[in-house]
């Protein structure tokens, strides 16, 4: 036994943080459940660290591979006579490794703390008990040795297809089968430029959050906000499988014993493509008491794969069954809210469960590939339209406009991300494309050419006064606007697209444009980046 423990302590993950439990005693003047890091003795620190070194050393060593290889190629060393000692050195090397590591698993053993945990962790494994998850949330440690929680295989979700959940994907163009063979052969190579820029460069530009150096750099700050969720809100952690393997880090924080009415909602947050729960927008509606349930994409944090479209709508199909069938969670509790590049699975979601009671998109864009050219060269537009459309193919607006209930965006009135020009050019940013494609679909009488023109000249508007200015300038009578709608909607009860406005002056169907244009969307004086306050969290309007 005492062996075997050992071994498992040799095996074992990297201990961070030890949080209290919520059995055990505050001490006094201090909130929440308190923890401590956990501390290594002097064997297991020093032989942890040359282990680092080690990891540290082949993972530069694996991404510079190509160009040591030629290098070693060009200098003749990769022959026989050459590759028998270097093999010989570096068995020696893994040996002594090997030894270095049993030393580690020694100082862990010896450490109470860390026999404790691995103890409680492989009783876990063995009985996957409420009583033991308990205890085991007790720690913070490497999250690939952490036990499922929840798997996609636990319910029969009917939006699954070969590859996973169901994409919308960009429509085929019509061609002879003699035409649509040379069009392949002719575009063979842009096939392979684009898949290797997708699966390399491409995917980590677009989401560099899944990059393991910036994830290494964020390691403390991601353990301190880890300790906040788990020590302050007594946060629940907790991994799903999804449909394609894929291991999914997700962070709950229940408040419906509370007493409040916004805890009996659900908030599911969607990160941007640098965000983690940890640190991200799961802290807006935690400030506004509402129950959250934060996850990281693929690739992120705790998660395992890669963020690209199928994968991150595999996730979020995950997170909103384990919402609905191990949470105890309705549709009709549930409220969506992203930021930035997190509108996708947020669109995705309520698109593909249009029984969700609403959806916040908060400093989101319509369409990736607006954004994706203008950071690119003009000579590889056709290049990027293809990358886009194949392998990231972000289509925020194209899945909106599939959904029937509230929605709010938010747009940030300096945001310097999401613009295709700059910050100072208020009228780029793409999330005035999401709202007016969002209004047109919805309101295709109201929205005619003139009502776009006097949304555009709302959504010049880059403070509140001179967004009081063009709806003040326009007269707009609230009380006359939700009349008409309100009388449209009782007596039809239709889906959207509404004819409401067919039959109505030029005057009346500005006023409805601009009332229903500061329903949808609501400004933020601040940059992208951002973190937004709880009072600017509200929920969409309805009639």
């Amino acid at each position: 036994m005492a062996g075997w423990m050992w071994l498992r302590c040799v095996l074992g993950p990297h201990l961070q943080r030890i949080h209290r439990s919520p059995d055990q005693s505050r001490p006094e003047g201090r909130a929440g459940r308190g923890g401590w890091n956990y501390q290594p003795r002097s064997l297991e620190k020093h032989t942890d660290s040359i282990l680092s070194w080690a990891s540290a050393l082949w993972s530069l060593s694996y991404y510079s591979s190509p160009l040591l290889l030629c290098y070693l190629y060009r200098k003749g060393y990769i022959c026989s006579s050459k590759l028998v000692p270097v093999s010989q050195y570096v068995g020696t090397v893994l040996v002594c490794l090997l030894g270095v590591a049993c030393l580690r698993g020694w100082g862990r053993w010896k450490n109470s703390e860390y026999f404790q945990f691995i103890s409680i962790l492989e009783e876990t494994k063995k009985n996957h008990t409420p009583a033991n998850k308990k205890k085991l949330r007790c720690y913070d440690f490497d999250f690939s040795h952490w036990p499922s929680d929840f798997s996609w295989s636990e319910v029969s979700s009917p939006k699954l297809s070969k590859a996973g959940v169901s994409l919308l994907k960009p429509e085929p163009r019509l061609r002879g089968a003699a035409d649509s063979v040379l069009n392949s052969v002719r575009t063979l190579p842009c096939h392979i430029i684009s898949f290797l820029i997708a699966h390399s460069f491409g995917r980590r530009m677009l989401y560099p959050g899944s990059v393991g150096l910036l994830q290494k750099a964020m390691r403390p700050m991601l353990q301190q906000g880890m300790a906040k969720l788990i020590e302050e809100f007594d946060g629940q952690r907790n991994k799903l499988v999804a449909c394609d393997g894929n291991e999914i880090d997700t962070m709950f924080v229940d408040r419906r014993r509370d007493g409040g009415r916004n805890g009996q909602t659900l908030v599911i947050c969607c990160e941007g493509n640098a965000g983690f729960y940890e640190v991200g927008c799961m802290n807006t509606p935690l400030e506004g008491g509402y129950s959250v349930l934060g996850w990281n994409h693929p690739g992120f944090g705790g998660s395992t794969g890669v963020p690209f479209p199928q994968n991150e709508a595999n996730a979020m199909d995950v997170v909103i069954q384990f919402a609905i069938h191990e949470l105890g969670f309705q549709f009709s509790d549930i409220v969506v809210y992203a930021w930035s590049i997190g509108g996708f699975t947020a669109s995705w979601a309520v698109m593909s469960y249009p029984e969700i009671q609403s959806l916040v998109l908060d400093a989101s864009f319509d369409d990736l590939l607006p954004l994706a050219l203008k950071v690119m060269p003009d000579s590889w537009r056709p290049l990027v339209q293809h990358t886009v459309r194949q392998y990231m193919n972000l289509n925020n607006a194209e899945q909106l406009l599939k959904y029937q209930g509230p929605v709010l965006l938010i747009r940030r009135t300096r945001d310097e991300i999401i613009t295709t020009t700059g910050p100072e050019d208020v009228m780029s940013n793409r999330g005035n494309d999401l709202l007016l494609k969002l209004l047109q679909f919805r309101y295709p009488k109201i929205m005619t050419d003139e009502g776009i023109r006097v949304v555009r000249q709302w959504l010049g508007a880059s403070n509140h006064l001179e967004e009081a200015s063009v709806y003040s300038g326009y007269e707009v009578d609230d009380d006359w606007c939700v009349s008409v709608l309100q009388s449209y909607q009782a007596d039809r009860d239709v889906l959207f697209p509404w004819s409401v406005g067919e039959d109505m002056t030029l005057e009346g169907r500005r006023q409805l444009a601009l009332f229903l244009a500061r329903k949808y969307m609501r400004n933020f004086e601040t940059t992208h980046c951002t973190p937004l306050p709880a009072s600017e969290f509200h929920s969409p309007w309805r009639l």
